[in-house]
């Protein structure tokens, strides 16, 4: 028996529940950590030697997301750029559990699109609304009657008409480039649909190459790096075609304006690995910082599959390995972990150490491999958090932080915001002046505030 295991109780004290969180801990602890990625990287390019294949990169289209338009618009830069093959996919949004709020996270992509096309040479027209169903069927059958080569040619000039609202365009690509009737169209997406739950995803504007999927043009810098390794770059040392966006720091007096308000979960893997360097740029830049914890999306009871936990679990992983972010050592704290925790955010936050004490507790549960669950791992993450364990035990079973928590939801939606970790920046008055969703848009806040201090010099 591992000493790990034994560390925990052992079998014999373990209740079930227990038992499954420490073995899906110890799991994913393995499976994603930077060794583990390596040698499977490594396996499957093996396999296809051995196969005599060609590389291909497989994309999936969902033509009324707005994140699959930008990804639509690298496609002949990625076929020109790397020696690879391209099979692309039509497909429909996500289903089921898959996503918990569909209509907020469509509007979302459409908003988000816009906010962040311009970073990338890209473009996106400023919209909430989507296009008519007579638009979207007019999109989705020209795209059926293509081959895989002109699909990648088309779906960007498809989706531009598209999303310009231009009927008139999209006639003419119809008459130019073939219509594919409504059964082809349907048999098509059919199509798509398999091959992505056969490769077990589930959402639009995905890239899946030799047992990995990235997701949008946010990600295509992990498939660009790993194509170059393998010597398919036809231009090496160019610039890649979708870098990692940087931050854009500034420290000034003026941003003190600011407020930039962080919701966070604690079992989240990308609040994980984002929380201190939004609470470090907040502090570095001087806005000021409000820190608004919600409770996880699964613990309010919102179902997640396997396949999107497994899909978040590497995308994180990876995500924190590009940036040299500390993660990777895993205990699950969902359930009573979380909700322990959560009773003492209360008291932290009086005694002025609530960032502290999300900090600690995050970096506890995804970095070192603590179980949050038992009293000897929460008192490790109070005193690490600067607080008197003999005294937080007595708030463990306070009541009043699901209210806190529950307005703390209401306000992340009423923004228009999805999930965790988002970022909110305020003016002086309260009122919004940028709000975004993930980890991967702190580049995005740290903009806003560059510009903010330049606007005021």
């Amino acid at each position: 028996m591992p000493a790990s295991f034994k560390e925990q109780g052992g079998a014999a004290t373990m209740d079930p529940s227990s038992l499954r969180r420490w073995i899906t801990s110890r799991l994913m602890s393995y499976l994603f950590a930077p060794q583990q990625i390596a040698r499977r990287r490594v396996k499957a390019e093996q396999r296809r030697q051995q196969q005599r294949a060609p590389h291909t990169v497989e994309y999936f289209h969902q033509i009324d997301d707005g994140y699959s338009h930008l990804s639509a618009q690298l496609l002949p830069s990625l076929m020109a750029r790397y020696a690879i093959e391209l099979d692309c996919h039509l497909v429909g949004p996500p289903q089921g559990n898959n996503v918990a709020e569909p209509e907020l996270l469509s509007r979302l992509s459409r908003c988000d699109a816009y906010l962040i096309a311009p970073n990338y040479g890209l473009h996106f027209p400023e919209h909430s609304d989507a296009p008519s169903a007579t638009l979207l069927s007019q999109a989705a059958a020209i795209l059926s009657a293509q081959n895989a080569a002109d699909f990648a040619q088309l779906a960007a000039p498809v989706g531009a008409a598209l999303w310009q609202r231009d009927a008139t365009r999209l006639q003419v690509l119809a008459i130019e480039y073939g219509n594919a009737p409504t059964q082809r169209v349907e048999a098509r997406l059919a199509q798509g649909n398999a091959r992505r739950q056969a490769l077990k995803h589930y959402s639009g504007a995905m890239f899946y190459y030799a047992g990995e999927w990235y997701w949008g043009v946010d990600r295509l810098y992990h498939p660009e790096q790993r194509l170059a390794s393998l010597g398919l770059d036809r231009d090496p040392g160019a610039p890649l075609l979708a870098p990692r966006p940087g931050l854009q720091r500034v420290s000034s007096s003026k941003a003190a304006a600011l407020t930039l308000e962080i919701y966070a979960s604690l079992r989240s893997p990308y609040t994980a690995i984002i929380f201190d360097r939004a609470v470090q740029l907040a502090r570095e830049s001087g806005v000021q910082l409000a820190v608004r914890p919600v409770l996880p999306m699964v613990m309010r009871g919102v179902p997640a599959t396997r396949e999107k936990g497994m899909y978040i679990f590497m995308d994180a992983a990876r995500e924190a390995i590009a940036s040299g972010t500390p993660y990777g050592r895993f205990y699950d704290p969902i359930g009573n972990p979380a909700r322990r925790a959560y009773a003492l955010y209360p008291w932290a936050l009086e005694n002025g150490r609530g960032i502290e004490l999300i900090s600690s507790f995050l970096r506890h549960a995804f970095v070192l491999g603590v179980n949050t669950g038992t009293d000897r791992g929460l008192e490790q993450v109070v005193s690490a958090a600067g607080l008197d364990w003999s005294v937080a035990r007595r708030h463990l079973g306070a009541t009043g932080w699901e209210p806190i928590l529950e307005a703390n939801r209401v306000a992340m939606y009423e923004a228009g915001l999805w999930g965790v970790p988002s970022f909110r920046l305020l003016d002086e008055n309260g009122d919004q002046r940028v709000a975004v969703w993930g980890q991967d848009r702190l580049w995005v806040i740290a903009d806003a505030i560059k510009q903010f201090v330049e606007s005021v010099d």
